[in-house]
């Protein structure tokens, strides 16, 4: 979650009051701003205070009124294409997640069905990828991927510790190693960044020494849906112990793409059935298709994660075992997990990865055709070749089914006045949420932006996109520009903008260290 800060309803009131675009109030209106607003027969939320908790309650279905009108405010989650969080479930799936909404998977012993159906999870997901039936593997359903590959992280570090101490050697200055197209989890757990839009395995080597814990390669970058190559990155692990002894793990991030590669990509060899991956972690929020609040993290064996790590609870009904960042979880969004493997199966896990593929290479090849260049590649097939099976997605690129694309250099040079942001928010107005952001370390002055197609973006919609995103580049061809800088200036939202921390109010001194992916240090 972002940081917010407490706001002062006063102080928004008297920003709002001077602001241009705030002139037309009238007078006696202004002290009730920091009071809620409700439909004109709903008196129960009118003398409601918005930034503190009101002495006396409403009616449970004023309260329900109030927050379900504000929320309509919100965009339209089938048109957000800037998230990989999935957004829709069958009815079914949603009614099983309100009867169960209320239990608490950490209470093991009191909701024995909710523990044994996670377990159930952690096998499947073990032999989705592909781990070795002679070791024991052992996995935790998390908050998100962000929790599961912290995890990873620190079981990879504490390994380290241990065999640096049996040694009689330093043990205080690990690192680790990743491309500086991670997602921010990783930037919260570590600084060190490799080159451009996915990490090159050669490129990884050179940063590795006696105090690597690891090397994260990510299956599927955030930036262009790119798949960083393991098998290759295993290979030179392997040479390098050769030639210097030091034996380098590897964790994967597939917070998208360990949903995608078993389906849509077979052949790849990314997962447990390379001997130096010791532990995965994914999202089932994402391709996972189970809303917000899920991920998972394995380990091809007991051995890779250390006892200091793993805590005995001795209450709650019974003697159990936990490794996570918090305690208390929804047991909902497990049990939802299970519905999708045992509603989808692999075959429906393999037609979704598949149609969304097929999706994506639509929107890419039109994009490409006009105005734009794509710099995502699962639209083009392997070494350049026309594919005999042209709906298979081992016939292009590996990568996730995202559409990461710019002005072309040439619509550029034609037209310097027009800036690719606007296109992110013209698209806005018609209710398309599209991001444009910058490049990671390496590549920071490009603008990207980018297409997620999910489940829910079907090839009806992909072509209604495809003639918006046209039609409002061909309108600030023919003058847009002009109109849309001179109208740039009139967006204010005070309750969001005052919200908002200021930096320079946080603690610490000096410089803060330097940050290569999505997020940057304060």
């Amino acid at each position: 979650m972002s940081l917010s800060r407490h706001i002062n309803a006063e102080e928004v009131i008297q920003k709002s009051r001077d602001h241009p675009n705030a002139k037309h109030r009238l007078g006696d209106q202004h002290d009730r701003q920091s009071l809620h607003q409700s439909w004109s027969r709903d008196e129960d939320a009118q003398n409601l205070p918005k930034y503190s908790i009101p002495q006396t309650g409403i009616p449970s279905r004023s309260a329900y009124q109030l927050l379900h009108d504000e929320t309509a405010l919100d965009g339209n989650p089938l048109l957000n294409l800037a998230s990989f969080v999935h957004t829709w479930m069958p009815e079914e799936a949603t009614k099983l997640i309100l009867e169960n909404i209320n239990k608490n998977q950490v209470d093991l012993d009191e909701y024995p069905a909710a523990t044994n159906i996670h377990n159930r999870c952690i096998s499947m997901l073990a032999e989705l990828w592909r781990a070795p039936s002679a070791e024991k593997v052992i996995g935790t359903s998390t908050a998100g991927s962000s929790e599961a590959i912290m995890l990873g992280g620190l079981a990879m570090k504490k390994r380290w510790q241990e065999a640096r101490k049996a040694a009689g050697k330093d043990y205080y200055r690990p690192n680790i190693v990743f491309g500086s197209n991670a997602q921010v989890a990783l930037e919260k757990f570590a600084r060190r960044a490799s080159n451009n839009y996915v990490m090159d395995p050669k490129d990884a080597i050179p940063f590795i020494d006696e105090n690597t814990i690891g090397v994260i390669v990510i299956l599927g970058s955030t930036y262009t849906g790119h798949f960083e190559n393991v098998q290759e990155l295993s290979d030179l692990l392997d040479q390098l112990q050769k030639d210097t002894g030091l034996d380098i793990p590897i964790h994967v991030d597939g917070a998208s793409g360990a949903f995608i590669a078993p389906f849509a990509y077979p052949s790849l060899k990314w997962s447990f059935d390379v001997p130096r991956v010791v532990s995965i972690n994914t999202s089932g929020h994402k391709f996972g298709l189970v809303y917000a609040g899920l991920g998972w993290v394995l380990w091809r064996d007991e051995s890779y994660l250390h006892k200091d790590l793993v805590f005995e609870l001795h209450y709650l009904g019974s003697v159990e075992y936990s490794f996570t960042l918090n305690f208390s979880k929804p047991a909902a969004p497990i049990i939802a997990q299970m519905f999708n493997f045992l509603n989808l199966g692999l075959e429906g896990y393999t037609r979704i990865a598949r149609k969304d593929l097929r999706n994506a290479r639509l929107l890419s090849r039109a994009l490409e055709n006009t105005y734009f260049k794509v710099l995502s590649n699962i639209h083009r097939p392997i070494d350049g070749k026309e594919p005999e099976d042209v709906d298979n997605p081992e016939s292009y690129e590996f990568g996730l089914p995202v559409v990461a694309f710019k002005l072309s250099d040439d619509f550029v040079a034609q037209n310097p006045k027009v800036k690719q942001v606007w296109i992110q928010n013209l698209l806005r107005s018609k209710g398309w949420i599209v991001p444009n952001y910058n490049g990671p370390q390496g590549a920071e002055n490009d603008e990207i932006l980018r297409v997620v197609v999910r489940e829910t973006l079907s090839a009806d919609l992909i072509e209604k996109l495809i003639v918006d995103i046209l039609q409002i580049t061909e309108s600030l061809i023919d003058g847009g520009a002009e109109m849309l800088t001179a109208t740039k200036a009139s967006r204010h939202q005070p309750d969001r903008e005052h919200g908002r921390p200021d930096k320079d109010n946080f603690g610490g001194e000096g410089e803060s260290a330097g940050q290569a992916g999505f997020s940057r240090q304060c």
